[in-house]
């Protein structure tokens, strides 16, 4: 049986560490156009879902009288 050693708490938190450090490197500041777009993007999706979830209560109700 050979079993590999898991790593320290502490190189989890190092190995951690590099991993967001490597992210951060990589992410960029949204221009103004992009801004917008994920704005109406996200704004579009919550009425979707909200809809959509108007409508199952709505259905719900009926069904349950």
């Amino acid at each position: 049986m050979n079993e590999v050693a898991k790593p320290s708490l502490i190189q989890r938190f190092k190995s951690f560490i590099i991993e967001c450090r490597r992210v951060w490197q990589v992410t960029k500041k949204p221009t103004k156009e992009e801004l917008k777009v994920i704005v109406k993007i996200t704004g579009i999706g919550i009425l979707v879902i909200g809809f959509i979830g108007f409508i199952i209560n709505m259905l719900w109700q009926l069904f349950l009288q």
